[in-house]
């Protein structure tokens, strides 16, 4: 394998899913950051990290020290500023310093589009990064890719919250330009193939998937795979200004950076030549594979997380509503008690069947009534055992997803619902004695899931509220 790599672009979305890659291929990696705090978690004994910039010559000295490729995922497409004039300093910046310090190669990923063409700013830039680069440096591989399909890139997390929001879509012209998506996995096999390469001059790979398709027939297919069902209305007219207007409203991109993606779309994005499949042993997979890998990556991620990781009781204030993690909505909070952990998972342990549910418990009665009426499982089960659960157990309408006492249950919804549900408790041990953290996952079907959502949220902040309190009180009765 290579020697010391240098990573750009870790805390960003490419280089954020390269690192573990290349930690787990056990490439010795630094990563160069303007903020190191961000990467602090993700040190391993192959890997360090500078404080660095691409603008800043001097720090790119140290940072370039003994190392053999670099990889260069920086833009600037989010600046106030001139975006492409900062990407052309930048990219002379980087290349010029890795020159002097004897680095290798340098490998960087820009995007596809014809050049005789009148390409967008975007795009433009993209691919005069690249040029500058090699015009600095002796040897750069410069990959060029289309739509990235992967939970969290921003081309996909567009297209999701366009589907799961709108049923009925006015879709203007680039909802119909051609693209050839690649899977994310597919892409960083791409990357990581790279540093192995035999060559030793410059090189320029178009990538993509098997699939000429359009957004449009992305949206369709994410759709199909979703279970929604969405009316697609072109219309003639519809600017890039206006277009990022409404991609600001209904999607996670603010304006500044929907405009200059929305101006990107204008152009075909085709790979136009095949040599990567002659040198590159990477097959990728098609648009439905790649749709589909990035929903069950998604649902992996999601059954491995561990909400205690991610929201500290001490950290950012709850927001109304709750947080999006992808496609999922979430409602966290916690409270401490001066009991251990045995102690404090003992109500938890008991939740349901005839102990209830801490709180209102005509109102979960009354929910699971309507359940019944329209041909669900209601409350009617219960639960096998008043003290004791089992992973697969049914309690009420829930399911026994994750059971680890002392410190975890996860419930899954089998209640009537539009969309997926979870509830789970965590308990960890504190200070002062025990945090218990409860946490409402949502993951809503379409338009009809975002409204019951937000619609009976008023109430779902009053029982998750009350019910947290209660366990915390039962937990304390048991000194």
């Amino acid at each position: 394998m290579s020697g010391l790599v240098l990573l750009t672009g870790a805390t960003g979305y490419v280089g954020g899913r390269l690192l573990p890659r290349l930690q787990q291929a056990g490439v010795h990696v630094r990563c160069l950051t303007r903020r190191p705090e961000a990467l602090s978690h993700r040190l391993t004994q192959t890997t360090e990290i500078v404080n660095g910039d691409v603008l800043d010559r001097q720090s790119l000295e140290t940072a370039f020290s003994g190392v053999d490729t670099a990889y260069y995922f920086v833009h600037s497409m989010g600046a106030d500023r001139d975006f492409e004039e900062q990407d052309r300093f930048a990219a002379a910046n980087f290349a010029k310093a890795a020159t002097a310090a004897g680095v290798r190669r340098i490998v960087y990923l820009g995007g596809l589009g014809n050049p005789d063409e009148r390409l967008s700013i975007h795009l433009r830039s993209r691919q005069e990064t690249g040029n500058i680069l090699r015009a600095n440096h002796t040897q750069v591989i410069e990959f060029r890719a289309s739509i990235v399909i992967g939970s969290g890139s921003l081309s996909f997390e567009m297209i999701r919250s366009l589907v799961e929001r709108l049923p009925i879509m006015i879709c203007p012209r680039w909802v119909q330009v051609k693209a050839q998506p690649i899977a994310i996995e597919d892409l960083l096999e791409y990357l990581i193939a790279s540093l192995e390469l035999p060559s030793r001059n410059s090189q320029l790979f178009e990538i993509g998937g098997p699939d000429q398709v359009s957004y449009g027939e992305i949206m369709q297919e994410y759709a199909k795979q979703r279970g929604l069902i969405r009316w697609m209305i072109p219309v003639p007219l519809l600017t890039p200004w206006l277009s990022s207007l409404w991609l600001g409203l209904v999607t996670p991109l603010y304006a500044r950076v929907g405009r200059k993606l929305v101006e990107s779309l204008r152009n075909p994005t085709l790979v136009s030549n095949n040599l990567s499949e002659a040198v590159f042993s990477v097959r990728p997979r098609s648009v439905n594979q790649a749709i589909a890998r990035a929903l069950v990556n998604e649902d992996h991620d999601f059954a491995e997380t561990r909400w205690s990781d991610s929201l500290s009781s001490a950290g950012r204030p709850r927001t109304w509503g709750g947080e999006r993690f992808g496609s999922r909505l979430v409602d966290s909070r916690s409270v401490t008690v001066s009991v251990p952990p045995e102690q404090a998972f003992m109500p938890i342990r008991r939740i349901g069947g005839h102990t209830g549910w801490y709180y209102a418990n005509w109102l979960w009665s009354l929910r699971g009534f309507l359940d019944l009426l329209t041909g669900g499982v209601g409350v009617r089960r219960g639960r096998r055992d008043p003290d004791n659960l089992r992973v697969d157990d049914a309690l009420d309408f829930w399911r026994v997803e994750v059971y680890e006492p002392p410190h975890r249950l996860r419930l899954r919804a089998e209640m009537k619902l539009p969309g997926r549900a979870w509830l789970e408790f965590e308990v960890v041990p504190s200070e002062y004695g025990s945090t218990i953290r409860q946490t409402a996952i949502f993951d809503p079907r379409g338009l009809a899931g975002l409204i019951y959502w937000y619609g009976i949220y008023p109430l779902h902040e009053r029982v998750f509220a009350g019910m947290l309190r209660n366990l915390a009180r039962a937990s304390e009765k048991l000194k």
